[in-house]
């Protein structure tokens, strides 16, 4: 793992997510190493082009001072946290800097929504219980830990996402579910119960997104497959580069099993 300090000249980016008008990535890169993150677009931008994904990540280690310059004159507006990293993977542990970021926001009290695959957001629910408005959700696209093991090697357990959701949910934070990417013939084996443990550990609603193949991720999702799940590659390939109605088809079940549950549920695609 790469890890550098870096010093930076803005945190706070308008954000083009609708309903969040800024969008705040505590670090360049992440240690989660997530096979089908498309996220790996940063690299052209940051000069990582030369290395793999998850293993590089730079410590904006001034991004909360100069955030406390920005929200001085920026128009208050619902800030996601964070759109290309995770804020709560592990190096947060030491640096604190989404904390630091956290203790700025507080000031002006702007809406803040988190998304992220790490227990360690529990940390901060101090901080978090005083905000008017905080949103908090975690990534989940499987109960099957074996097959989060080898999509995304060093993000949370899926246990320990359940366990916090359901911490947060007894402090009295929103929390929300987000089932994104689906993986084809894997995702789908524990939809049902994944939407009931969802809403039994107090989500107020789920988010869902279908797999999708951007910015050089499928070489790395071909490898997990071919390495663990030989028999499903060409069903992927059926499924992503033909004119297939499996995302559809299975719209319509979470669709169905959201509406048995009495769970609100949205799609990014």
């Amino acid at each position: 793992m790469k890890i550098k300090e870096i010093m930076v000249k803005s945190v706070l980016s308008r954000s083009r997510i609708y309903g969040v008008s800024y969008a705040i990535n505590p670090y360049v890169g992440c240690a989660h190493g997530c096979v089908y993150c498309y996220a790996r677009f940063m690299k052209r931008y940051t000069g990582h082009e030369k290395d793999r994904w998850g293993e590089f990540v730079d410590i904006k280690i001034n991004a909360p001072t100069v955030l406390a310059k920005e929200t001085k004159k920026a128009r208050p507006g619902p800030i996601l946290i964070s759109s290309v990293t995770d804020a709560y993977q592990f190096l947060e542990k030491k640096y604190e800097i989404t904390r630091r970021i956290l203790e700025v926001l507080t000031r002006r009290n702007f809406p803040i929504l988190i998304l992220t695959k790490s227990s360690l957001v529990i940390r901060d629910i101090d901080l978090l219980k005083k905000f008017e408005h905080c949103e908090v959700g975690f990534t989940i696209i499987t109960l099957d830990d074996t097959v989060r093991e080898k999509f995304e090697p060093k993000a949370s357990p899926i246990k320990e996402r359940l366990e916090a959701l359901w911490e947060l949910h007894q402090e009295g934070i929103l929390t929300y579910g987000f089932i994104g990417p689906l993986l084809p013939y894997l995702s789908d084996e524990t939809i049902e119960d994944l939407i009931v443990k969802l809403k039994e550990v107090g989500c107020s609603s789920i988010m869902v997104d279908r797999l999708n193949i951007k910015y050089g991720n499928w070489k790395s999702i071909k490898e997990t497959l071919q390495k663990n799940y030989p028999k499903l590659l060409k069903k992927y390939e059926e499924v992503l580069f033909s004119r297939s109605d499996y995302f559809e088809k299975l719209r319509h079940k979470i669709i169905n099993i959201a509406k048995k549950y009495g769970i609100d549920v949205d799609f990014c695609y």
